[in-house]
């Protein structure tokens, strides 16, 4: 760093010189006619080649004066740009070894294999709860995009074993495999569970046909995001009423399908200022309410059943798939 200052103050050093030169040679050249401001305009306008045009007519000596300027000062230029070159490149190696030193001490950390847009959402999902994280890319631009927002990433392929030693993925606590294909977030998925067996790992699939081959590799959970947006979308598209859906459903115990329900109770005057015991929504429909949104923003948690309902409520409701169904049945279209 220390030579690099060197370097950097020598080249200011030598276009000092050459302007306060120029400036002289022009001065002495041009004789009675050039004044100081003259001869450093016509130096400056000369190093800098912008071609504005000569400040009064030059005979041969100036003329070959401007040209040893020129010469001199593209010669300056291009040492400088090797040096900011030269500068920008030993701070990116700076900053790559701080940041791999980082890397080496991290433990019970989130690693997550690729930043595109699934990727993108779990990384900025942690960022927000202040978990511990890292991301592993081998996209040279999303790799900058990456550190200049603060995150740790790792550039390299994911399916290299080398690239997940670098990840710490011995004491890592949870992966998200959200590569682009099944077929690479399956491989991933094997070398990550033979690395380190204890690990909780979430892994995307596109097809349905593969999520069994994710789950026999080592996934803990696999995720549709296909399948949990269209759920979404559909339950949206048929019941205006309900805001927002998630399907809830365990790979390993399917015959629990749950689903969690953002309702709003607008058109439904039959709970209009009735309290969640006198509904009876949960002895008629087995679903809970479990959390109330008032018109004003204000939420209510786990809400007792003595809370009474608005029709400009907006409630959450959890339950079996069909038993919702049942509930949402009743819903104004």
């Amino acid at each position: 760093m220390n030579s690099m200052f060197e370097k950097r103050t020598r080249i200011v050093i030598y276009f000092i010189f050459l302007i306060s030169i120029g400036t002289v040679g022009f001065y002495i050249i041009g004789g009675s006619k050039w004044s100081w401001i003259d001869s450093l305009y016509m130096t400056i306008i000369t190093l800098s080649t912008v071609g504005y045009g000569e400040v009064h007519e030059l005979g041969d000596i100036g003329k070959i004066w401007a040209i040893l300027l020129i010469i001199f000062g593209v010669t300056g230029i291009g040492a400088l740009l090797r040096a900011i070159n030269e500068e920008f490149i030993q701070s990116k190696l700076f900053w790559n070894k701080k940041m791999i030193k980082n890397i080496s001490k991290l433990k019970n950390h989130y690693i997550i294999c690729g930043y595109g847009r699934m990727g993108a959402v779990i990384a900025k999902e942690l960022k927000e709860k202040g978990q511990k994280f890292l991301i592993i890319e081998n996209n040279d631009q999303k790799v900058e995009k990456i550190r200049s927002k603060g995150m740790f990433c790792i550039n390299g392929d994911a399916t290299s074993e080398e690239i997940l030693k670098d990840a710490k993925i011995d004491k890592a606590i949870g992966v998200a495999v959200v590569l682009d294909t099944d077929q690479e977030n399956l491989f991933v998925t094997m070398s990550m569970k033979t690395t380190n067996p204890d690990l909780f790992i979430l892994s995307r699939c596109s097809k349905e046909d593969n999520q069994s081959k994710l789950l026999r590799a080592g996934a803990n959970k696999v995720v549709n995001p296909y399948t949990a947006g269209g759920h979404r979308m559909a339950e949206i598209l048929s019941k205006p009423q309900v805001e927002d859906s998630i399907s809830v459903i365990s790979p390993k115990h399917s015959e629990m399908n749950l689903t969690l329900d953002e309702i709003s109770l607008t058109g439904l005057t039959k709970y209009d200022g009735i309290s969640i015991k006198d509904s009876k929504i949960k002895e008629e429909f087995s679903v809970s309410i479990v959390g109330i949104i008032k018109e004003d923003g204000n939420s209510i948690i786990n809400p007792n059943s003595d809370s009474i309902l608005e029709m400009n409520d907006t409630i959450l409701l959890i339950g079996e798939n069909d038993k919702m169904n049942l509930f949402k049945a009743q819903l104004p279209s």
